[in-house]
């Protein structure tokens, strides 16, 4: 499927945290809501995408990128080298009533491409065990190659798969 004709990808920067911020608390709670409590939620969206861990994450390298609509941000995504020519897609979320439109498709064939330019031989990504994003990332050539269990504190643990897609 082509990309929408309207949907532009941009490299994000620390201007952009806010919209990360309010994107991924319009997002988390549709994508999330059945599968964690609304306790971890709230815990995992202050972990991840408070203002200040956003900061942080650009300071650590996290290369963001923000997908617009007629210059509406709808999504984002997250990638970074992990080690030697390995690179870890760190996030990918798209505003709920834009899911179904190849965004996310678009986003990870760019990150792909940016990737490779970079000379990457893999690119990485943790999927929730119960998530069906996981038939998604299939879809796109990606594997299971493990899975990981992530304590991420105050007594909670992230059951995840790790997926590989060779490049």
């Amino acid at each position: 499927m082509p990309e929408p004709s309207s949907i532009t990808i941009r490299d994000a920067t620390k201007n952009d945290i806010k919209t990360i911020h309010q994107l991924a608390h319009e997002i988390w709670p549709e994508t999330y809501g059945k599968l964690l409590s609304t306790d971890q939620l709230k815990y995992m969206l202050d972990l991840i995408y408070s203002v200040s861990s956003l900061q942080k994450q650009f300071d650590e390298s996290h290369n963001f990128l923000i997908a617009e609509e007629d210059k509406q941000p709808i999504a984002f995504a997250d990638y970074g080298l992990l080690k030697d020519d390995v690179y870890k897609l760190h996030k990918i979320y798209v505003l709920p009533n834009q899911q179904g439109k190849s965004i996310g498709k678009t986003l990870i064939n760019y990150v792909i491409n940016a990737v490779k330019q970079q000379n990457a031989s893999a690119l990485l990504l943790n999927v929730k065990r119960d998530n069906k994003a996981k038939y998604f990332y299939e879809h796109l050539g990606f594997k299971v190659i493990s899975e990981e269990n992530i304590d991420i504190g105050s007594g909670y643990i992230l059951h995840d798969y790790i997926m590989r897609c060779e490049l």
